[in-house]
């Protein structure tokens, strides 16, 4: 079973994600309401794959990301963000993100997102 961090500020938008996996793959969920909250998660969890709000209070998810690159360089990290400037989407690929998905996220979009994540998790093996 994959273990998914689901990392947003807003419980209706977790809540939306969540019903955005598809139905027919088991999931272990774990959320976290800021980046703060989703480092302490991370190092207890070690969850496979993380979605990752990038407009948090505490710590944001620029921030958050690179901490959790620091603890796991193998992270597999999807930011989702309605932010859509060239500048944030440019600066969460060097952070070290696998991918960004827009906000506000669809079923499609996140089963593609999983995808790319799972093939991520199987070339790290």
């Amino acid at each position: 079973m994959i273990t998914l961090l689901i990392v947003d500020d807003s419980p209706i938008a977790r809540q939306i994600l969540k019903k955005c996996l598809p139905k027919e793959s088991a999931f272990s969920i774990i959320e976290a309401a800021d980046g703060q909250e989703a480092l302490e998660k991370y190092r207890q969890y070690r969850p496979e794959i993380t979605f990752m709000d990038m407009t948090m209070p505490v710590m944001d998810g620029f921030q958050a990301i690179a901490e959790i690159k620091q603890i796991d360089p193998q992270a597999i990290i999807i930011a989702a963000t309605a932010d859509v400037q060239q500048k944030a989407r440019q600066r969460i690929i060097e952070l070290g993100a696998l991918m960004q998905l827009a906000k506000p996220v669809s079923p499609k979009a996140v089963r593609n997102a999983l995808a790319k994540a799972e093939q991520a998790l199987r070339e790290q093996l």
